[in-house]
């Protein structure tokens, strides 16, 4: 009983100090006008394996608290637009969701093959560089203020085309790496399609009457309510092999109203406290030790892979305005993040320089992303 006492007590040691030099780092970028999110990012590389002081926390907790932080990101976002602009958008936007994949997913693909790796690593590596972060997006057009900028609708309906396009990727890979047939890849492609279908369905077409079913006069009540349904949502979708992401994005569209607003008010702390646990969870990840070989293919894809993206809010964003709007649009999209962890996290077996790569990768545009985004302010 004392060896347990003295190992929870170590545990809320640890955890205090981790918030408390969060909150420190955060007072550090609010002082100087940046974003916290690149210092996140480098505090859980300090303190992870390998790093210059790892911490013993309990992985499972940090991550738990990681994946919420993503899903109240994700349905901050969607609190934004209602479903019928959700509509409009993905229909004006598939031209623009064909441009970013024929832009981002090549690059990857190509690395791979001319490193010697086989087709199905290769065209992981192209899931890494394709699919943009929705968690470090969405952080930085709230903390910048601009979620009702002219070109923010491009950007959203990039980021949910490639959701989308996760729901289809996720099990199609998962499925060949397990050595499934065809009928295997078909159904576990159907189902998450189905899936994401269904919630769409739901958000946009009984959006109000659940916003109304949820509505109360007790602030404790909104909040069980609504996260209850985000992370019921998200689970569901992820059981399916969809995306847990876009699933917790579509009931922040379903909620509308004046509920809406009260909820951006309730969520908005947490929101903040999960979405630092992400990005330091992230950092915790990744061994310094494994960096500096994949450095030097990683920054030059990281430069290629910004210009297109720079490229894809370009396209997307032509009807928002000026040659300004467009570009602010492009480098508000370069951040990689969290599906490309999780895509790297397939491959781990199959292709052992992909993890280092991924992570390479990875922590130059989830610094470099933030950094330009808020540039272009």
């Amino acid at each position: 009983m004392e060896h347990a006492t003295t190992d929870v007590s170590h545990l809320f040691i640890e955890l205090g100090l981790a918030i408390v030099g969060l909150a420190f780092l955060a007072r550090l970028a609010n002082r100087f006008g940046f974003s916290a999110i690149p210092l996140y990012l480098l505090a859980g590389l300090a303190f992870g394996n390998g790093g210059l002081a790892p911490l013993s926390l309990s992985n499972n907790f940090i991550h738990t608290g990681a994946e919420i932080g993503v899903l109240l990101l994700l349905f901050m976002l969607g609190l934004e637009y209602t479903g019928d602009e959700l509509a409009k958008n993905l229909r004006m936007g598939l031209p623009a969701g064909l441009v970013d994949f024929v832009l981002n997913f090549p690059p990857g693909v190509i690395t791979g093959l001319l490193l010697g790796w086989r087709t199905l690593p290769s065209v992981l590596l192209g899931g890494v560089t394709y699919i943009s972060s929705s968690g470090i997006i969405a952080k930085v057009l709230a903390e910048s203020g601009r979620l009702a900028s002219p070109e923010t609708p491009s950007v959203l309906t990039v980021l949910v085309l490639e959701d989308v396009a996760m729901a289809v990727y996720l099990p199609l890979v998962g499925a060949l790496l397990a050595g499934g047939g065809a009928a295997t890849v078909a159904l576990s492609v159907a189902v998450a399609m189905a899936v994401v279908s269904l919630v769409l369905f739901v958000a946009v077409r009984y959006g109000h009457a659940i916003s109304r079913a949820a509505a109360h006069e007790s602030d404790e009540i909104i909040v069980l309510t609504i996260l209850g349904a985000v992370l019921l949502v998200a689970g569901i979708a992820q059981r399916f092999e969809a995306s847990a992401a876009i699933g917790a994005f579509l009931v922040g569209i379903a909620v509308s109203g004046p509920i809406a607003e009260r909820s951006h008010h309730l969520f908005a702390p947490l929101r903040d406290l999960f979405a630092a646990t992400f990005f330091f969870f992230f950092g915790l990840q990744i061994n310094p030790a494994t960096l500096p070989q994949a450095l030097p293919i990683a920054a030059a894809l990281a430069l290629v892979t910004t210009l297109t993206k720079v490229l894809t809010g370009y396209s997307a964003a032509r009807n928002a305005g000026d040659r300004r709007l467009r570009i602010q649009a492009g480098r508000a999209l370069v951040a990689r993040g969290e599906f490309s962890i999780v895509i790297a996290g397939l491959g781990a077996g199959i292709e052992p320089r992909l993890g280092p790569l991924s992570a390479a990768y990875v922590l130059i545009m989830a610094i470099v992303g933030p950094l330009l985004a808020r540039g272009s302010k």
